[in-house]
C-alpha cells in the first residue's frame, strides 16, 4: 500500500559523548537509574546496564563521571530509604568492577559536593535522587545551578526523562550552554533509542503495523490518532480497548471504562472508518469476575460480556488474528500489553503478540520496536527480548514520540 503520510520534522542529529573530548575532565551525566525495587533489591537492573557504553565511553579516556537520576515518586520533602537509590549504587559498582561512590542523602548538599570536587580521572559517583527536592520536578533553575557546578560536560543519557521538563533534564543543560567552554552532548543510550525510533517512524517498512493496549485508553489517545496516519493498522488491547467497544454499543459488562473519553472514542472510531488504515478491537474476552490473579470463575465471551464479568486478556480468536496482521508486517511497534500479564491466567494474549513480533522479525525480515513500559517488562519476563529489534528503556518517552511530539531535552543538547 503505497500512501502519502505526513512527516514530521525530524529530531537533528546530536553531538555524542563519544566525539566529546573528556580527558580530565567531569562529565554530569543524566541517567534513567528508575528501577524496580523489591525488598531492597533490584528485580530488573536493564537501565542501568544500558548506560554503561556512556560511563565507559568516558571513563575509558580519561574522564570522571558524577551521575544523577531520579527513583521512584517521592514527594520532594527529602531523603526517603524506600527511594534511596543506594542499591543502584552497589549494582552499578558490581557491573562495573570499581567502587562507585555515593556520598551523601542529598545531591547538593556539602558532602556531596565535596565529594565531587575530590573525583579523579577514572571515578564515578552517583547522586542521591534527584526527586528528594521538589525544585527537580519544578524544573527550577536555582537548584539547577547548584548541580551545573559538578560538570565540565553535561550528557544527557536518560531517555526514559527525555519527555519531562525536569531540571535535570533541561535547566541544567540551558545554563552550562551559556558557558560555551562547557558541551552539552548526547549519551549513546539516547542517540540510539532516538535514531531508532525516529528514523522506523518517519520511513518505515510496510505493511507497518502498530499495537497498543495498557489500561488507560486517555495516555493513548494521541498516539492513536497519529498512527491512524502513518501506519497500515493499528492492533487495539488491554482494558483500554473496553472504552472503544462501548463506544461502538457492545456490552462490556463489568470492564473498566473510561466514561469521560467515551466521546474520542468515538471520533478516533469515525476517523478510522475514512482512513487507510485498518483499525482492529478484540472480538473476544478472557474474563473474570473480579480484578484478581484467581478471580473466581473465568469464561470466554466473544463478542458482548456477561453482566459481573471483566475483561482481562484478549481471547483466543483475537490472539490468532492479531497474531495472523503482525505475520505480514515490515514493521511492527508496540505499546502496552494485551492483559494482566503479570498473571498467568492472563498472559497469553500478551505472550501471543510477543511472539509473534519475535517470529515476524526472524522469519519475515521485520523491525521489531518494543515502547518500554510494561510491554519492555512483559518481553523480558517471557525471555524473548533478544528476539526483537530494539527494546526501549522509555515507555512514557516512546509513547510520546508515537505521538509526534519534540523533546526539549534533546533540542537544546549541542548539533553534531
Amino acid at each position: 500500500m503505497n500512501r502519502s503520510i505526513p512527516q514530521e520534522e525530524p529530531q537533528v542529529a546530536k553531538k555524542t559523548i563519544s566525539q566529546t573530548d573528556v580527558h580530565g575532565k567531569r562529565v554530569l551525566m543524566r541517567v534513567d537509574f528508575n528501577v524496580p525495587i523489591e525488598d531492597g533489591a533490584i528485580s530488573d537492573d536493564r537501565r542501568i546496564r544500558m548506560a554503561l557504553p556512556s560511563i565507559k565511553a568516558v571513563l575509558d579516556r580519561g574522564g570522571s563521571v558524577v551521575l544523577m537520576s531520579h527513583l521512584g515518586r517521592p514527594e520532594g520533602k527529602g531523603y526517603e530509604k524506600a527511594d534511596s537509590l543506594a542499591p543502584c549504587a552497589a549494582a552499578l559498582s558490581g557491573l562495573l568492577g570499581k567502587p562507585v561512590h555515593f556520598p551523601s542523602t542529598d545531591c547538593v548538599d556539602d558532602a556531596a559536593r565535596k565529594a565531587v570536587l575530590a573525583l579523579k580521572p577514572g571515578e564515578v559517583l552517583l547522586l542521591e535522587n534527584l526527586r528528594f527536592h521538589k525544585a527537580e520536578k519544578k524544573g527550577d533553575p536555582a537548584f539547577a545551578a547548584k548541580l551545573t557546578d559538578y560538570g565540565d560536560v553535561y550528557c544527557n543519557d536518560a531517555f526514559g526523562t527525555c519527555h519531562r521538563p525536569d531540571a535535570s533534564m533541561v535547566a541544567v543543560p540551558k545554563i552550562m550552554k551559556q558557558d560555551q567552554r562547557k558541551p552539552v552532548v548526547c549519551g549513546l543510550l539516547v542517540q540510539k533509542e532516538i535514531q531508532y525510533l525516529q528514523s522506523h517512524l518517519d520511513h518505515p517498512k510496510r505493511p507497518f503495523v502498530a499495537i497498543l493496549g495498557g489500561a488507560k485508553v486517555s495516555d493513548k489517545m494521541g498516539a492513536i490518532e497519529r498512527l491512524l496516519q502513518i501506519t497500515d493498522a493499528v492492533l487495539i488491547g488491554g482494558a483500554m480497548a473496553y472504552t472503544f467497544l462501548k463506544a461502538k454499543g457492545i456490552s462490556v459488562g463489568a470492564s473498566r471504562v473510561e466514561e469521560d473519553r467515551l466521546p474520542d472514542a468515538k471520533r478516533i472510531l469515525e476517523a478510522a472508518a475514512v482512513s487507510k488504515c485498518d483499525l482492529y478491537l478484540p472480538e473476544d474476552h478472557i474474563c473474570g469476575q473480579t480484578f484478581a490473579e484467581h478471580p473466581g470463575e473465568v469464561q470466554i465471551f466473544r463478542g458482548p460480556i456477561k453482566d459481573g464479568f471483566m475483561g482481562l486478556d484478549i481471547g483466543p480468536q483475537t490472539q490468532s488474528k492479531y497474531a495472523a496482521v503482525i505475520s505480514g508486517a515490515k514493521t511492527i511497534v508496540w505499546n502496552g500489553p494485551m492483559g494482566v500479564f503479570e498473571w498467568r491466567l492472563f498472559a497469553v494474549g500478551t505472550r501471543t503478540i510477543a511472539d509473534a513480533m519475535v517470529r515476524a522479525t526472524a522469519e519475515n525480515g521485520a523491525v521489531s520496536i518494543v515502547g518500554g513500559g510494561d510491554s519492555a517488562a512483559a518481553v523480558e519476563q517471557f525471555g524473548v527480548a533478544g528476539g526483537m529489534s530494539h527494546v526501549s528503556t522509555g515507555g512514557g518517552a516512546s509513547l510520546e514520540m508515537l505521538e509526534g511530539k519534540r523533546f526539549e531535552a534533546v533540542d537544546i543538547l549541542d548539533d553534531a
